[in-house]
């Protein structure tokens, strides 16, 4: 078929490379980001060392600092984040919660099947990083580890990709690669296959997701539970529950302030026709067919209430899932102090809630806790009242002089939804270009980006911020190793022996051991190198197959590198994965542990499919 290639010094020093690089990642001896500069930097010493120049040029070592998947990958990082400042991400993320729930075995399908759908269109890199800030979102109102959420998401997404012909660079690539007699393919003529491996992939975390996903806390995720601080420090219990009110109820027609006239309920949001108000007004009337979400001191006196005034109450929060999310209000902590106008008066008198965005639940003074009908209570200097309220609201207090706001862990985030038109037009120019147009990838994002840097969706510092430079360097430093594992023929050399110890065998064989290759391949090189690499030795081992009377068809062959260059799980290595490493708090073993299975799945559908659709 070709040549025969011989084992050369500047192979084998690639091949110990390769070895040390997986050893690092493998045993996090380093960082693993430190792990592939160290590489890099090694691979560019070697490089210059007599007799073995050609591993690599020097002129060239940084060159993946400026490739087109690191530039892309900043990009959509950019977008990701000016998404999320206008709103948008969130109000994704309630749509996912309110179909959902709040259970991982409900989220995750949804999660992953939305990020898979998406990755079929929009490269796989971008639509997970489009969807993080959504993990992000739903992590904290649900109290799901972001490690749960993540690693899911870039499976899927990278799975995803394999749904049309430009999901995924080394299926980009094909038509490219193939001989002028091949049939090019066509946009869905591998979709049957994709929809397989997606649907295997999120099958496979709602079964197995609690045995092979890690629950890392990140910094700053752990510390005391709120309820449990209350608790302890006021002896307050809260609970929230929402309740719908029928026809003939009790509550038809009653005032908010006549519901919390005993003290024991609190009316902390309404919902009716669409309209749904946060802390309504001690005058807002209710009426049947009306949602409340009511907080209690402790369940009995909810479930008292219900019984009492006629209501459901409802199995989950629902519409109010994603405005009383933990990210957008809860209890905190504000002092009277002595210079204060409210000094006097009580929370009825100023409107409290109206006016300061506060409902009030107790009032802490001189060591004692005051929980019944504080309303009426005239506010003293020195006064701790603990309040429901939400974090905007909070925040504007913080520049009141009538209050000192103790609560300072609360999200503190600026939203711009007044900014959600250029987000969403920059976003929609950015995956035009993508879809529509030849122009480079990295350029289309960038595009997105400074347009909406431009226009104040973020700023520069934002941007920055935005970035995982954790991400970049990871990938800019393992480019360079990749295209020394290409371009000193260690690839081709490693391709030929595995087709020689294999000799004659049947063509199920040399099928699987081509997606073998492919995958071993995109593991340390990118998919693209693997595509480069491995499509025309399929074809011509297929060609050979077939001038020996097997039923080898080149065409499945090239598909079948293709789709096993996306068969990359197992290492950090692969872009989506790289991208979910640094905010899931992920080590290299739980890629290893969750993405081992992963890869024998992939192979298996991935094989059995090939072979039903062609």
């Amino acid at each position: 078929m070709t040549e025969t290639i011989s084992l050369t010094p500047q192979m084998m020093v690639v091949l110990g490379l390769l070895g040390v690089t997986i050893v690092l990642f493998a045993f996090e001896i380093l960082r693993i980001d430190l792990a592939a500069l160290s590489v890099m930097v090694l691979l560019g010493l070697l490089s210059v060392v007599p007799g073995l120049e050609g591993i690599s040029d020097p002129r060239h070592l940084f060159d993946g600092f400026a490739s087109n998947a690191v530039i892309s990958i900043i990009g959509v990082m950019i977008i990701g984040a000016g998404l999320d400042k206008t709103g948008i991400m969130s109000r994704v993320a309630g749509f996912i919660l309110r179909v959902g729930g709040s259970t991982e075995k409900r989220i995750v399908p949804i999660l992953t099947g939305s990020v898979g759908f998406l990755s079929g269109f929009l490269q796989n890199t971008g639509a997970v990083a489009v969807f993080v800030p959504v993990a992000a979102r739903i992590s904290a109102r649900t109290g799901i580890p972001m490690s749960r959420l993540l690693i899911p998401l870039s499976f899927c997404a990278i799975m995803g990709g394999t749904l049309t012909l430009v999901g995924t660079s080394s299926t980009i690539l094909l038509n490219d690669l193939l001989p002028e007699d091949i049939e090019p393919f066509g946009l869905f003529e591998q979709t049957p296959i994709g929809i397989a491996l997606l649907a295997a992939g999120i099958i496979y975390f709602v079964l197995a997701g609690r045995f092979v996903l890690p629950s890392i806390r990140r910094e700053g995720e752990e510390g005391e539970d709120t309820m449990a601080y209350f608790r302890r420090v006021y002896g307050l219990s809260y609970k929230v529950r929402a309740m719908k009110i029928p026809a003939g109820s009790a509550l038809d027609g009653k005032l908010v302030s006549e519901v919390e006239s005993t003290g024991k309920v609190r009316v902390i949001a309404t919902h009716k026709g669409g309209d749904l108000r946060i802390r309504p007004t001690r005058d807002q009337v209710l009426s049947s067919g009306m949602e409340l979400a009511l907080m209690g001191r402790t369940e009995q006196d909810l479930e008292y209430f219900a019984e009492e005034a006629g209501v459901e109450v409802c199995a989950e929060l629902g519409i109010f899932i994603e405005a009383l999310a933990s990210t957008n209000a809860g209890i905190s902590e504000v002092v009277i102090p002595p210079d204060s106008s409210l000094i006097g008066k009580t929370c009825q008198d100023v409107w409290m809630r109206r006016t300061h965005g506060l409902s009030v639940l107790a009032i802490h003074r001189g060591g004692e806790t005051m929980s019944e009908m504080v309303r009426t209570v005239p506010l003293q200097a020195g006064d701790m009242l603990v309040a429901y309220t939400t974090w905007d609201a909070l925040a504007r207090l913080e520049k009141n002089r009538d209050f000192v706001v103790v609560t300072r862990k609360y999200p503190h985030e600026e939203l711009r939804p007044h900014k959600v038109q250029f987000a969403a037009l920059f976003f929609a120019i950015a995956i035009g270009l993508v879809l529509f147009t030849e122009v480079r990838l990295s350029l289309c994002f960038l595009v997105g980006a400074v347009g909406m840097i431009l226009t104040g969706v973020l700023s520069m510092d934002e941007a920055y911020h935005s970035v995982s430079w954790k991400t970049v360097f990871l990938l800019a430093c393992l480019i360079p190793l990749g295209a020394a594992v290409q371009d000193s023929g260690t690839a081709a050399w490693i391709a030929q022996e595995a087709l020689r110890i294999l000799g004659h065998v049947p063509v199920w064989v040399l099928q699987s051991a081509v997606a073998v290759l492919a995958t071993f391949f995109t593991l340390v090189m990118s998919n693209v190198g693997a595509a480069v690499l491995l499509v025309p030795m399929a074809i011509g081992i297929a060609t050979t197959a077939q001038a020996a009377g097997l039923d080898a068809d080149p065409r499945v062959f090239a598909l079948t590198v293709g789709i096993a260059a996306s068969n990359s799980f197992v290492l950090p290595t692969h872009q989506c994965n790289a991208l979910v490493m640094g905010p899931g708090g992920y080590r290299v073993k739980d890629f290893v542990k969750a993405g081992g299975i992963m890869t024998v799945i992939f192979l298996v559908v991935s094989l059995v499919m090939l072979n039903v659709v062609f």
